[in-house]
């Protein structure tokens, strides 16, 4: 068999399931993207010209932000298969990304940004799914709101119980979806033929001499069309590079195109559809039918978000951007089936409270784009910094390629900026939040280890110490916490002052966390043996995967060097922070995050019947 063949056809079930994951937000834009045009919060009037200028706006934005910008270049720079704003900016020199807190701050607020999008694309998903029903029957007007709280309330409520079971019907339904999409807009495309002029980009330039600074509006509801870009790069991790690619041109481009064409040919033809222009391209019978399909693509679609900012959430926590928080694991089969409680019921929360205070997603899409298109712009000022210092492109070549890109990315956060008063200072406001949240957490952790670093000693230095102070010795074994892989944990030396005693073995656990998604078995443990009892163990994680220290334990028991798993007592310090009359203020905002972070015991999934916490006193 030809190897290509084989690689092929093992990349179509990967494929499938990417139509699912990775295409659902950009498969329903649709939905909302030309309406937002021509009747929404950046409406033009309706002419041939108009028509013809968007629809040519629509398909180079598609050809060039997502096929040549993410699907050709960015997805090139994956960190060991993962992709995403943070996966890109590990992988940058470790030097270069502790020298530039600038660089830092942008891929942070990249990052916090996705959460923004992860409050408005459900919103606006179902939203515009359900709006439908409007168009079957003017009756449904006053429910349409209610049933879309609803359904949202009850997407949030199922995330508890993992997507791995319901997860498997994606792929078909965005696959029938697609289908449906290509069908629809076909039908008209071939009654009015004249609409594929638009491909030519001469339509676009016109669009632009006549209609001045309201063409350039427009870009902030052409944007909608390419809103689900950074999911392409974000998921690449879950399907590699080549099923993504595969997806993208074989379904999901030419669907979106023929779909979007199809709505262009109806507006030439009747003006009056421009108040749903994707609805309208259906007949009358297939009209309910119709919303049921788009309501599920669209939950389809929010689930990927939600379960985006899940996964964001964990490699922030391992990266030491956030406080700990619980995650939980909904699948025993696959690793990045996690549950966020606190980001699922504040999402869920914003989510019902945007669409009761916008009530359509014209008014909703004034709030949608201005994250997306700033995330935008932060990956491709990371992605110059990657052809430079990893892939050591010239300077003339890496500014050529990256300017590029920035003209069209730069032009649609500009048009983006009007919607600042229409709300799209809220996914803004979230992400600043969320930015100074990690950055005062990232500062607050560098200045409690500082301080504490006057109550650690070389780890060489411990076993040196028991042997000379002939310190007691009780049977058993205990593990310490360390967060520095050469020195004690401060906890230790404490414990030893109160008590003057020591278990018979003494473990010092450290996780360290990788600028890698994953790390092999192979290179999980390093384990040295030091005398007076005393051994080191260093566990190495991805920041896409979560600690489990009853493993690494029952790991090392099989080594000889855990007697009995049963005998194990875990100390941990509990820190304590004081502050002065008159602290700043970020000092007060670390101490109210540090107070309310989970447990170390619960993260690192510790049996708490098997832990002893010891008290210690932070000075801020």
């Amino acid at each position: 068999m030809n190897p290509t063949e084989h690689v092929t056809r093992k990349n179509i079930p990967l494929a499938l399931a990417a139509l699912g994951i990775v295409f659902g937000d950009i498969g329903t834009s649709p939905l909302y993207a030309l309406k937002a045009c021509f009747s929404g919060f950046h409406a033009v009037p309706i002419s041939e010209m108009n028509i013809l200028g968007v629809l040519s706006l629509v398909f180079w934005s598609l050809t060039v932000v997502i096929s040549l910008k993410y699907v050709s270049f960015v997805m090139r720079a994956d960190n060991r298969g993962e992709g995403g704003i943070i996966a890109l900016f590990s992988l940058l020199p470790e030097k270069y990304r502790l020298g530039r807190p600038v660089l830092l701050a942008a891929a942070l607020f990249g990052a916090a940004l996705l959460y923004g999008d992860g409050f408005i694309t459900p919103a606006i998903s179902v939203l515009s799914a359900l709006e439908g029903l409007s168009v079957v029957t003017s009756g449904a007007d006053p429910y349409v709101v209610p049933l879309t709280c609803a359904v949202l309330a009850g997407l949030f409520l199922v995330q508890r119980q993992g997507t791995h079971r319901i997860g498997r019907v994606f792929g078909p339904v965005m696959l029938l979806w697609f289908v449906a999409l290509a069908a629809l807009g076909a039908v008209h495309v071939l009654r009015n033929p004249a609409v594929l002029a638009a491909a030519n980009p001469f339509y676009a330039v016109e669009f632009f001499l006549h209609n001045g600074r309201e063409a350039a509006i427009v870009l902030g509801a052409v944007v909608l069309c390419i809103t689900g870009g950074e999911a392409l790069y974000a998921d690449m991790g879950h399907f590699g590079s080549r099923p993504i690619r595969l997806a993208w041109y074989a379904v999901a481009m030419p669907a979106l195109l023929i779909n979007y064409f199809g709505q262009g040919a109806l507006l030439l033809s009747s003006h009056g559809a421009a108040a749903n222009p994707f609805y309208a391209l259906a007949p009358r019978p297939l009209l309910l039918p119709l919303v049921v399909l788009s309501t599920c693509a669209t939950i389809i679609a929010s689930q990927a978000v939600i379960s985006g900012v899940f996964s964001l959430t964990r490699q922030a926590i391992q990266l030491g951007y956030m406080p700990r928080t619980h995650i939980q694991h909904t699948s025993d089969e696959a690793e990045g089936q996690i549950y966020c409680p606190l980001a699922n019921w504040i999402m869920a929360v914003i989510c019902i409270l945007l669409v009761v205070q916008f009530r359509s997603s014209d008014n909703l899409a004034g709030a949608y784009g201005i994250a997306i298109t700033s995330t935008m712009c932060i990956t491709t000022v990371l992605f110059f910094e990657y052809l430079r210092r990893v892939r050591k492109w010239s300077l003339f070549t890496a500014v050529s390629l990256c300017s590029f890109f920035m003209v069209f990315d730069l032009g649609f956060f500009g048009a983006n900026l009007a919607k600042l008063d229409g709300g799209g200072w809220i996914p803004l406001s979230v992400a600043g939040i969320i930015c100074l949240s990690m950055l005062v957490w990232a500062k607050g952790r560098a200045y409690v280890n500082g301080w504490m670093d006057r109550y650690r000693m070389p780890i060489d230095g411990l076993a040196d110490k028991v042997e000379m102070e002939n310190i007691m010795r009780t049977p058993g074994t205990a593990v310490f916490l360390s967060a520095s892989p050469r020195n004690t944990p401060p906890v230790l030396l404490h414990h030893l002052r109160l008590t003057g005693q020591l278990k018979e073995h003494v473990i010092l656990f450290s996780a360290i966390t990788e600028p890698v998604p994953y790390v092999s078995e192979g290179e999980r443990l390093v384990v040295k043996v030091l005398k007076a009892g005393v051994c080191r163990v260093i566990a190495r994680y991805g920041f896409a995967e979560s600690p489990n220290i009853p493993l690494v334990m029952r790991e090392i028991e099989g080594m000889g060097i855990v007697p009995n798993m049963k005998e194990l007592i875990y100390f941990m310090g509990r820190e304590s922070l004081v502050t002065h009359i008159h602290p700043r203020l970020w000092k007060t905002f670390y101490a109210f995050m540090a107070k309310n972070s989970m447990s170390p015991s619960v993260y690192f999934r510790i049996p708490p019947e098997r832990v002893i916490e010891i008290g210690m006193q932070v000075e801020l």
